[in-house]
């Protein structure tokens, strides 16, 4: 905002300090891309021609940090969460929920499962899930309970079958995603020469579909992607990974657990 507020005018950066303040917040609601008949549903069911629906999910969590000089708002008596940092609540939803739902859109993907419901019913998949979970959860600055509880309430928000959300749709953008979602947690690991199979094993899964496997590619840089992804297993891995990071793609040892996790992959789903 004070970087569009300089360019437009650089006066207006002394009255923004004074005049105005910004809450934080950080929501947690998986909401999948409306269906094509969700539409017919609720004229059904209400009687309204709504034009533009969006199925969600029961579970719901807002949180929210930042001054209210007028006075705050009574939104905790609505289920909202007011803290001091919204940071520890955004990495575990980016982290728990957003990195395994890559994970499941990849790996889940090639193990021939469509949706959410179906990749996190499977064993393996769920194992996957767990393996990453527990990783990523060494990384998160909040109480073991807490952090039990959430991925326990992730299984049975993933698996609910009447969300229909597809793994296709998760796993778009895996460029712009990855990045946030698994390599944070990655370098966290590597920084205490840990090479976490859970953390990799995303990467291994994303680069099976870039080269033809699982999920159909569907991303903002799907050309230069499916380009690194092409040839030789070894160097396919070597320049997908330094598309992410040129850090990974120079690690021998993250780039040799990789390389043979893609083929794990496609061995054990026979593709």
């Amino acid at each position: 905002m004070h970087d569009i507020a300089e360019l437009l005018d650089p006066s207006l950066l002394g009255w923004l300090d004074t005049s105005l303040t910004v809450v934080t917040t950080a929501v947690d609601r998986i909401t999948p891309r409306p269906a094509a008949d969700e539409a017919r549903h609720v004229r059904d069911a209400t009687g309204l021609d709504d034009r533009c629906p969006v199925a969600t999910e029961l579970f719901q969590e807002w949180v929210l940090s930042g001054d209210f000089p007028a006075g705050r708002p009574a939104w905790q008596d609505a289920g909202a969460t007011f803290t001091d940092d919204v940071t520890p609540f955004e990495h575990r939803k980016l982290w728990l929920l957003n990195g395994g739902h890559s994970l499941l859109a990849y790996a889940g993907s090639i193990r021939g499962h469509v949706s959410v419901a179906q990749a996190v019913a499977d064993d393996t998949c769920q194992q996957w899930l767990q393996q990453w979970w527990s990783t990523a959860s060494r990384h998160l600055n909040q109480p073991e309970d807490e952090l039990a509880a959430y991925q326990e309430a992730l299984l049975e928000r993933f698996a609910n079958p009447r969300m229909h959300h597809q793994l296709a749709q998760i796993g778009t953008d895996g460029s712009q995603k990855l990045p946030i979602r698994i390599l944070p947690v990655l370098h966290a690991e590597r920084a205490q020469q840990r090479t976490p199979a859970g953390a990799t094993l995303v990467l291994a899964a994303w680069i099976c579909c870039l080269r033809g496997h699982g999920a159909p590619v569907a991303d903002v840089h799907a050309q230069t992607m499916v380009s690194a992804a092409a040839g030789p297993l070894p160097d396919a891995v070597r320049r997908v990974l330094s598309e992410l990071d040129p850090t990974l793609g120079g690690d021998d040892e993250i780039s040799d657990v990789v390389r043979h996790q893609c083929q794990q992959l496609v061995h054990e789903a026979g593709a």
